[in-house]
């Protein structure tokens, strides 16, 4: 079986099931340690800060090319030196494995 990060999101329509909260968990410990379930386990969310502006700009592109290659979409709150990313497959209402292999591609961007 391949890392999350080597693995490309599947195309997800209304008909699927969202992860259980145990399938949750499992794939949680996957990625790094700065993300985390929402309480209802229905999103996973990690909040990035950097040092200036430019830097959290920099941190968005990449994070908008990734999603845009694995045409899977966070929700983001950015700000002067902080970035919220939150994921979950909106099809669903919850959590689907590539919410976990996007967070995984997310963990491969360089942080300045």
């Amino acid at each position: 079986m391949s890392t999350l990060a080597e693995r490309k999101c599947k195309p997800c329509d209304g008909g699927t099931a969202p992860l259980t909260l145990a399938e949750a968990r499992q794939y949680l410990a996957q990625v790094s340690s700065g993300w985390a379930l929402t309480q209802d386990a229905h999103a996973l969310q990690r909040e990035f800060s950097f040092k200036d502006f430019y830097r959290t700009m920099s941190f968005v592109n990449a994070l908008a090319h990734v999603a845009n290659i694995e045409d899977h979409h966070p929700d983001l709150a950015v700000g002067y030196n902080h970035c919220s990313v939150t994921f979950t497959t909106h099809a669903i209402k919850g959590l689907s494995e590539n919410d976990f292999v996007c967070a995984a591609k997310v963990d491969l961007i360089p942080l300045q």
